[in-house]
């Protein structure tokens, strides 16, 4: 089992939590500890060459710069012999749940048609993050990305995130990129990820094009992790989100080409810049409540 699975990550000053996912992926198998390769995009905490020192399966690329989450992983994978069968591909502040990977590999063969295949995540609080989802079509996307923030139950959102669907291993549209095992043949055939996603949504167009090329995206709630999610993007708010909404808008764009749809592109456009812009403004006044709440006003 060890010569066909490998496990591959992207760093960028993850800090305490890269130590965390390789501790954890020890108990994540009962097989040997799988490589690990991480694709550094320019951290500063020394984190990664610390991975490297103390984890004897570890080997440390580094990308040059930060060049985004897909690109970073498929930075790491071309550095995997072509034998490897099976490649889990998770954020650095992933834990692994004992067994994850095992029950993940158990199901790829249960389902020889999966491209991809994907856990119950859990929150650091114990809740569950609805990581498998269907693939939003132009009014499902448009509802979500208008909605979500300031109407939670609204129709669109609930049909995308798939909220009452029961947990239970199943095809879906498309799993949550912070930690999946994918099949060598299938991630291949679609030449991975897209790069010009920086970050976000590179996850929905991986589950897609997966689909589309007549694979399946399994959901397998048998495995469990936990994700700490978001603790680059809490950082840089300013850069982050304006980096989500132009994901959006990429994934829809590539989804409705042509010269008769260039009014809808264009409108596209400047409707998720505008929310991009309203999303940076709550976001950082958030922020500073928060810090005059810790701080007392001073």
């Amino acid at each position: 089992m060890t010569a066909q699975l490998a496990v591959v990550t992207v760093t960028y000053s993850s800090g305490k939590y890269l130590t965390a996912f390789l501790q954890s992926l020890e108990k994540a198998t009962a097989a040997e500890v799988p490589r690990v390769v991480i694709a550094d995009n320019g951290s500063t905490d020394g984190a990664p060459e610390a991975a490297e020192r103390d984890f004897d399966n570890v080997t440390l690329v580094r990308t040059g710069g930060n060049i985004g989450y897909g690109g970073g992983i498929n930075r790491a994978v071309a550095e995997l012999d072509p034998s490897i069968e099976f490649v889990a591909v998770a954020n650095p502040d992933v834990e692994w749940g004992p067994g994850s990977l095992d029950e993940l590999l158990e199901a790829a063969r249960r389902w020889p048609r999966a491209g991809s295949l994907g856990p119950l995540i859990q929150e650091p609080d114990g809740s569950i993050y609805p990581s498998a989802r269907r693939v939003p079509d132009l009014v499902s996307g448009i509802g979500h990305a208008l909605f979500s923030t300031v109407w939670k139950s609204n129709p669109w959102t609930a049909a995308y995130r798939a909220d009452n669907a029961a947990p239970s291993e199943r095809p879906v549209g498309w799993l949550s990129g912070s930690c999946l095992l994918v099949r060598r043949d299938a991630f291949d055939a679609v030449d991975g990820f897209d790069s010009r996603y920086f970050m976000y949504m590179e996850d929905v167009d991986l589950g897609d094009r997966l689909g589309k090329a007549g694979w399946l995206n399994v959901y397998v709630p048998s495995s469990e992790i936990v994700h700490t999610k978001g603790h680059a993007a809490g950082r840089n708010p300013e850069k982050m989100l304006p980096a989500h909404h132009r994901s959006a808008y990429q994934f829809q764009a590539d989804r409705h080409p042509g010269v008769l749809r260039a009014p809808l592109r264009l409108a596209l456009r400047v409707g998720l810049a505008l929310r991009s812009r309203v999303a940076v403004i709550a976001a950082r006044r958030s922020f500073d409540r928060s810090h005059e709440e810790e701080t007392g006003g001073q």
